[in-house]
């Protein structure tokens, strides 16, 4: 066994009690060092995802512009989702996604403050013909709530006295909940939403309901409800499943976030596969093959990164006009405009080259990093050019072709230049960014903004999900992408 010796103070032999300190003060410092580092690590990543984190949590208000920004919504309370799934099956016998249905039965209470001295009046309670929203929501037909409610038992069902602030000075008063009933008359169909407006009378100040009120207008004597029958699902995620139920096409009567998702997931997948295969089958090239003109090539190759897209767009709007010198007949189209492959063809020959310039240098950097040794323990088995290529060297470059598949589909995912020089007409044609610059087109200029920020919201969540599962590919290929040896 052995012994460490130390001395009267406790410090191991041969030490003094000031090399101790100063051992001791090292250590702190260096923890905290790393402490700075992880603090400004943290900073940066709130000054990144804050504003996404924020915006999501902004999509699922009613009105995503209210000033002054809170964090505190309805939405996102327990409370209130309990409340709409008891309201959803009230009204249709759905915990989730509620609605109005024959038989429907939907209790509701709502509570005002009413100062000394003003005479208590009764609301006036309506089911207001309203459509969901603009665009195809507010043109095409569908079924009102108000043809089939009722409203029965409009009555006082409590009164406290109390003290309330009333234009910032406070007041005594008492707080008057009137409780009534909205019943389904008859038989029919179902009805997605019933909305609710209550008028109340002068100096009548609203203070509560059942659920929280959507809107307030004319200073609070105008309380208004999108939906008094939501369910858990409809209420938290409204506007996520608007994209579904009004954003429709015109002709055909189809979602509209359906078809430009699968536009824009088959444009990024189609250039993928493409990035994949000729970036890497010329990164290898210039990586191992010795040619005449290899550094003149490669040169070029740099210098396309530079050429801004839309010095060359004219000129590729007008041949994918002109059918690509006929090869528009392959495909049965006289012309490449407002067509998928049209976007493909273009991207492959204009802005998106300038991208994958990038991919090729990307590979050829990596395979320099190979040592040739490989290469020729398999030549001396027998294998020729194609196999080194195919069995050898591309299994070993999974994490550069890992970040040249992200790049590559962030870029195809997010282009908005040449979808938008190519695609005009139909709406169903469109790719998801100009999809949604179309939302902001109709909903925008109605003030509708939630719609279209849980649009943005979906359309960044497969980037997300694709960096975050392949993140590990993307760093160790692009670190080996950016050095040589």
């Amino acid at each position: 066994m052995l012994f460490l010796k130390t001395d009267e103070n406790g410090n191991p032999a041969g030490t003094t009690t000031e090399d101790s300190n100063i051992t001791f003060w090292r250590a702190k410092r260096r923890w905290a060092r790393v402490g700075i580092v992880y603090l400004v690590m943290l900073v940066f990543a709130v000054l990144f995802v804050g504003p996404l984190l924020f915006a999501a949590f902004s999509s699922l208000k009613i009105n995503p512009l209210e000033y002054p920004p809170s964090l505190r919504i309805a939405e996102l309370n327990p409370v209130n989702w309990v409340t709409a799934a008891r309201l959803g099956n009230s009204g249709s016998g759905n915990y989730w996604s509620g609605g109005f249905a024959p038989g429907g039965d939907i209790p509701f209470d709502i509570q005002y403050f009413i100062p000394d001295g003003v005479e208590q009046q009764t609301p006036e309670i309506q089911v207001p013909r309203r459509r969901p929203g603009a665009g195809l929501g507010a043109v095409r037909a569908i079924e009102f709530a108000a043809d089939h409610a009722e409203i029965h038992d409009l009555r006082v069902s409590d009164t406290e006295i109390g003290r309330h602030e009333v234009e910032d000075v406070e007041r005594a008063g008492r707080f008057v909940t009137w409780s009534f009933r909205i019943t389904y008359a008859g038989d029919g169909p179902k009805i997605d939403r019933v909305p609710v407006d209550i008028l109340a009378a002068p100096q009548h100040y609203y203070i509560s309901s059942t659920l929280p009120a959507s809107r307030l207008e004319r200073r609070g004597r105008v309380v208004s409800f999108v939906d008094i029958a939501p369910g858990i699902g409809r209420y938290v995620f409204r506007n996520y499943a608007r994209l579904f139920d009004e954003a429709r096409s015109v002709t055909t009567g189809q979602p509209l976030f359906f078809a430009w998702t699968r536009n824009s997931f088959f444009v990024s997948v189609v250039r993928v596969f493409t990035n994949l295969l000729f970036a890497s089958m010329a990164g290898y090239a210039l990586a191992r093959y010795h040619f005449r003109g290899k550094f003149l090539v490669f040169l070029v190759l740099l210098f396309s990164q530079m050429v801004p897209a839309q010095v060359t767009f004219i000129s590729n709007y007008l041949l994918l006009r002109d059918g690509l010198f006929g090869l528009s007949n392959l495909f049965g189209r006289t012309s490449l405009l407002n067509s998928l492959w049209g976007v493909i063809i273009a991207g492959a020959g204009s802005g998106a080259a300038m991208i994958e310039a990038g991919k090729v240098f990307i590979m050829k950097q990596f395979f320099e990093t190979i040592s040739r040794d490989v290469e020729e323990a398999a030549l001396i088995d027998g294998a020729n050019q194609w196999q080194r290529y195919s069995r050898v060297v591309l299994p070993i470059a999974r994490p550069a072709l890992g970040a040249v598949a992200i790049l590559t589909f962030q870029g195809a995912w997010n282009e908005f230049f040449w979808p938008f020089i190519v695609l005009t007409s139909p709406e169903e044609v469109k790719t998801l960014p100009i999809g949604l610059m179309s939302f902001r087109q109709t909903y925008g200029a109605a003030g509708d903004w939630g719609l279209i920020l849980s649009g943005a919201i979906l359309s960044a969540i497969p980037v997300i999900i694709l960096f975050v599962v392949f993140q590990k590919y993307f760093i160790h290929g692009v670190s080996f992408g950016g050095s040589k040896g």
